[in-house]
């Protein structure tokens, strides 16, 4: 009878323990426990915005190069050097998951810079061919590419806000606390590695616009 008695949880052994629940739970909450694992996941969809719209650049590409050599086929160092980029930007990848190594970040930022670089020689070209700067498929393209890059610099800026505030909550009072007991493998996102002021939507203007 007492072996029973013994092995049989007792109530007033397990109430203190669902009320230090109760009170420990809440105050979890209310100090900021959350605070890490909420800015970690802004940083990833940040990163996952930042591909979406280097991802929709690519994607104008192939159709621009078409249209560029339909007027000027000659110019075919320019638009294989277009192409080899796209090819390298698009194999240069960076899943949120990785997001901790800086090298591979640095690796995509070189990569997406080598394209841009690229079009920027397509884009001189198209000046010496006044019916390519009229075509309709054209002024389409370039209205969409530059949405597309003032959407890549707002997507970036993003990101590197998202970053400052998911690492920072790593190393600042409290959140610091959460990630020395509860987060220890959690480590600071890699950013760009160039200023965020100089970081703005590269210039895409195919001379269809008067004036200026």
């Amino acid at each position: 009878m007492l072996a029973q008695r013994l092995a049989r949880p007792s109530t007033f052994r397990t109430l203190p323990a669902f009320l230090m629940m109760a009170i420990v739970l809440p105050l979890l909450a209310g100090c900021g426990y959350n605070t890490i694992p909420t800015a970690e996941e802004n940083a990833r969809a940040a990163w996952s915005e930042v591909l979406n719209q280097y991802q929709r650049r690519a994607d104008l590409i192939p159709n621009l190069v078409e249209t560029v050599k339909g007027y000027a086929s000659h110019e075919k160092d320019t638009l294989d050097a277009v192409v080899q980029a796209r090819a390298k930007a698009t194999q240069t990848t960076v899943t949120p998951e990785t997001l901790k190594d800086p090298e591979a970040l640095k690796k995509f930022q070189d990569a997406q810079a080598g394209l841009t670089s690229a079009l920027s020689r397509l884009i001189a070209v198209s000046e010496a061919y006044p019916d390519l700067k009229a075509n309709q498929n054209f002024l389409a393209l370039q209205a969409q590419l530059e949405g597309t890059e003032n959407r890549i610099a707002v997507a970036r800026r993003d990101y590197i806000q998202a970053v400052r505030d998911y690492n920072l909550t790593l190393r600042t009072f409290p959140s610091v606390l959460w990630a020395t007991l509860w987060f220890r493998g959690n480590q600071p996102f890699a950013n760009f590695t160039v200023d965020e002021d100089k970081m703005q939507p590269p210039k895409v203007d195919f001379g269809t616009k008067q004036g200026g």
